[in-house]
């Protein structure tokens, strides 16, 4: 467990350096964040960084006052939590040089457990109809498995995402650029509450600070090492999607895109992605096949099943053998089908009793009412050999 002094200086980092920062990171494993906020509070210079970076980042240092944004944070719930702590997702030591220094967590649960079974659903934030669609489908059935929904709570297909996985009573993650305490985009504002009260709300800058380009682009990588797959709906071919993505790619994750229309400019990034090394899906069951433990297989898919599939090879080759308009003898029937004319009479009877056929005099032709329907002609109603039961 993280000591109460490297926690405050931890947290009093994060309004020093920018996310993913390298030198950063290097420091705190060889001085530790008591060691590296001293430091900075001197203008000793570290190494690793040029002299203007060092007086930017002292700069930066100076009057920091850590127990306010912790207080600040407790005041709604939240808290801080180190590499090291209980909670602390170890996956996202996966980052190397560029995890986080901490994060600020909002909400009841536990971030490490909820992240155990998490996928990351991103794309678009200007998506179509059928992005929000598939967005909030797959949420509310990833939520419905067991498994958290991971986004950043933008516009578009990530707040579907976490629409739908709240819908099905599930869990939900959104990583910020921001502090959590603040509502960014201010359009989602009742969206992220109602996360931090019925899930969790992550960001690495503390309470207060606002969003920037490049905060959302580095959120991305967070959101990529946090989950155990990453998937993309809808993303144009120069989109922060794709960088969560690849990120992914990078560490090892499943990398997942739903294809979407080859004439819509919003599919066109995951359709690039999909000629790389990510892999097709179009639900939540072929989601967890990809992500979940062994034996988690989606569901086979198959076209309807008509009654006459349910005939036996021999018989199926003799209702084929009957022409479409026409009726021919039982002889003629044997020919076309290769049958013995008692094998070929034996097969007319079965389907004329199961309504496939009709007989008139000595001619057979197809029945006039069509095919029969499955609850006429079941499995249970035939014999292995295909012979009427009875």
């Amino acid at each position: 467990m993280t000591g109460e002094e490297e926690r405050a200086a931890r947290a009093a980092l994060t309004r020093v350096g920018e996310p993913g920062d390298a030198a950063l990171n290097r420091w705190l494993d060889r001085y530790g964040a008591v060691g590296t906020l001293e430091a900075l509070a001197s203008g000793s210079p570290l190494p690793g960084v040029s002299r203007t970076r060092w007086a930017g980042l002292c700069g930066r240092a100076r009057g920091l006052c850590p127990e306010a944004d912790l207080e600040a944070a407790g005041r709604i719930g939240g808290r801080f939590v180190c590499p090291g702590d209980n909670e602390w997702p170890s996956q996202l030591d996966d980052l190397g040089e560029v995890r986080p220094v901490g994060l600020w967590v909002l909400g009841r649960v536990s971030l490490r457990l909820w992240a155990l079974r998490s996928v990351a659903v991103v794309g678009a934030r200007a998506c179509t109809d059928y992005g929000a669609h598939v967005a909030s489908v797959l949420g509310s059935g990833l939520a419905a498995r067991g498994w958290t929904v991971v986004s950043g709570a933008a516009y578009g297909v990530d707040a579907a995402a976490h629409h739908g996985a709240l819908a099905a009573g599930g869990a939900t993650v959104a990583a910020l650029a921001c502090g959590v305490d603040v509502a960014y985009p201010p359009g989602n504002g009742s969206l992220i509450r109602r996360i931090g009260q019925e899930g969790l709300l992550v960001a690495e800058l503390p309470p207060g600070a606002h969003p920037t380009r490049s905060r959302f682009v580095l959120r991305n990588r967070v959101i990529a090492a946090l989950t155990r797959g990453t998937v993309v709906v809808e993303a144009e071919l120069r989109s922060g999607s794709l960088v969560t993505a690849r990120r992914a790619l990078a560490l090892g994750r499943i990398t997942m895109g739903v294809p979407g229309p080859v004439t819509s400019s919003l599919s066109a990034g995951v359709h690039q992605l999909l000629r790389g090394e990510g892999q097709v899906v179009t639900d939540a069951d072929e989601v967890v096949e990809l992500v979940g433990a062994i034996g988690e297989l989606a569901p086979e898919r198959r076209g309807p099943t008509l009654p006459r599939d349910l005939l036996a090879p021999e018989t199926a080759r003799v209702l084929e053998a009957l022409p479409a308009r026409s009726a021919i003898t039982a002889d003629a029937v044997a020919r076309a089908s290769a049958l013995t004319g008692e094998r070929a009479l034996a097969r007319l009877q079965e389907l004329r009793s199961l309504g496939f056929v009709e007989r008139h005099g000595d001619h057979w032709q197809l029945a006039g009412a069509g095919e029969p329907t499955l609850q006429q002609v079941t499995e249970e109603s035939l014999t292995p050999s295909g012979r009427v039961k009875g």
